[in-house]
């Protein structure tokens, strides 16, 4: 169970990947019913710690802090800072400690070089920002670095793309973890989508030219909301005003992903709010859900979550997560 936090901040540390832990697992939501991670800032070598713009940081910790650690993650380095390494070695042997005691071990962004220093990412898929997947794959070349996702989850090991894939990363450890309720309403108290799928692309184009319609967002929210029918490309193209190619062309310009894979995502996430919330029969959620009978639902939510319907109900449905916060 994920209660236990530790981030390590190193010397050139980038402020926004630091932080994003922080506010997902150092936030107290415990007044919103939501539980409390014991957490801590570890330093992961001697200061001063300096950011990239300027300021300095005091840790609250040593190292010797990740042995208590469910998850300890490692976000970016300033470029400056990745390129010089030179990481220390009790720092690395903690973090193999960590795997090898069953921990997790989470990277933000270029954070995964000090991951791949200290041999976690040999033989395992992999993902960093994709300005320095090629420097990643080259400097470890063990490992199984994909550019092109959000994050990759590996076991003990998750690493995430830039920025707000971070977020996205720790979201989703939340969500496998503790359910999609918790990870919803503290992606609610964030203000930040509850979920993006890993496999989305990190970098989404955006045409050259004016678009055809101002935004999809009428169509999105119009899809949001019908999520229990079959929808085709056709008859969301024809209320996009756009010719079938070019609104699925232009749905992956701007999300990132396939209408039909991103009406998928949103049907698992509701199918998960009606496993956690409700005693409907897994027939009558496949049915509201969009997926028509048991069987499609049964599929779609073993390749999404790796998991069964009726066992993801049994870890988080409410009257479990009552108990368990009994």
């Amino acid at each position: 169970m994920l209660q236990n936090v530790a981030v390590i901040v190193l010397d050139g540390f980038s402020p926004f990947e630091m932080a994003v832990p922080c506010e997902v697992f150092g936030t107290d939501r415990t007044s919103d019913g939501l539980p409390r991670y014991e957490f801590a800032v570890v330093a992961g070598e001697p200061g001063p710690l300096r950011s990239e713009v300027g300021f300095t940081v005091q840790a609250s910790a040593g190292l010797e802090r990740l042995a208590e650690a469910d998850l300890v993650v490692v976000p970016a380095p300033s470029d400056e800072r990745r390129r010089r390494a030179g990481w220390s070695p009790d720092l690395l042997a903690a973090l193999r400690a960590t795997v090898d005691r069953g921990g997790r071990v989470l990277s933000v962004c270029s954070g995964a070089f000090v991951l791949g220093a200290a041999g976690l990412l040999d033989g395992r898929a992999c993902t960093t920002h994709w300005r320095h997947a090629r420097a990643l794959a080259a400097l470890y070349p063990a490992a199984k670095v994909d550019p092109s996702v959000l994050y990759v989850d590996d076991g003990q090991i998750i690493t995430s793309a830039g920025t707000a894939a971070g977020i996205d990363a720790c979201l989703y450890l939340v969500r496998k973890e503790q359910g999609g309720r918790i990870a919803n309403a503290i992606a609610r108290r964030m203000v930040v989508a509850p979920h993006r799928d890993g496999g989305q692309a990190q970098f989404v184009e955006h045409p050259l030219g004016p678009p055809a319609c101002d935004t999809l967002a009428e169509v999105i929210e119009w899809m949001t909301r019908h999520l229990n029918q079959q929808i085709s490309v056709n008859e969301l193209a024809d209320l996009a005003a756009m010719s079938p190619r070019t609104f699925a062309r232009r749905f992956v310009q701007e999300t990132g992903t396939t209408p039909q894979r991103w009406l998928t995502g949103q049907r698992i996430l509701l199918a998960e709010q009606l496993l956690e919330e409700t005693d409907e029969t897994i027939d009558v959620i496949a049915e509201r859900a969009g997926f028509g009978n048991a069987t499609a639902l049964r599929h779609h939510f073993r390749a999404a979550r790796s998991t069964t319907p009726m066992a993801y109900r049994r870890t988080f449905h409410r009257t479990v997560a009552a108990i368990d916060g009994a």
